[in-house]
């Protein structure tokens, strides 16, 4: 399995006595996969963290996905400050999670 990692990973590998194998992602497109994969395998594991109730492990998940987040952005050439502004606009709009509503049905038409 190919893997997004961190820059300092294969070089902390060897200091461990392993020997990673790695090539440098030239391709955007592919680049930009391997961020998305990265996305939802740190999600994931902080899924996984939530269910152990390993707070500190959670938050360090939580962290990696915002670091993700954040390179997706500058990959995409996204203003990181724009995901602010629209979480804004849509809690207005919208409203939040604070109330925990959860959606039982969406499929009776109201008259």
């Amino acid at each position: 399995m190919f893997k997004l990692v961190r820059d300092k990973i294969p070089e902390i590998m060897l200091e461990d006595g392993k020997n990673p194998i790695t090539k440098m992602i030239q391709d955007d497109a592919e680049y930009f996969s391997a961020l998305t994969d990265k996305l939802l395998e740190e999600v994931q594991e902080f899924i996984e963290a939530s269910a152990e109730n390993s707070n500190e492990h959670a938050l360090h998940e939580l962290a990696d996905i915002a670091e993700v987040v954040e390179v997706i952005c500058q990959h995409k050439k996204y203003q990181a400050d724009l995901i602010e502004k629209y979480k804004v606009i849509k809690k207005q709009e919208r409203g939040g999670f604070e109330k925990r509503i959860l959606l039982l049905c969406n499929s009776i038409k109201k008259d």
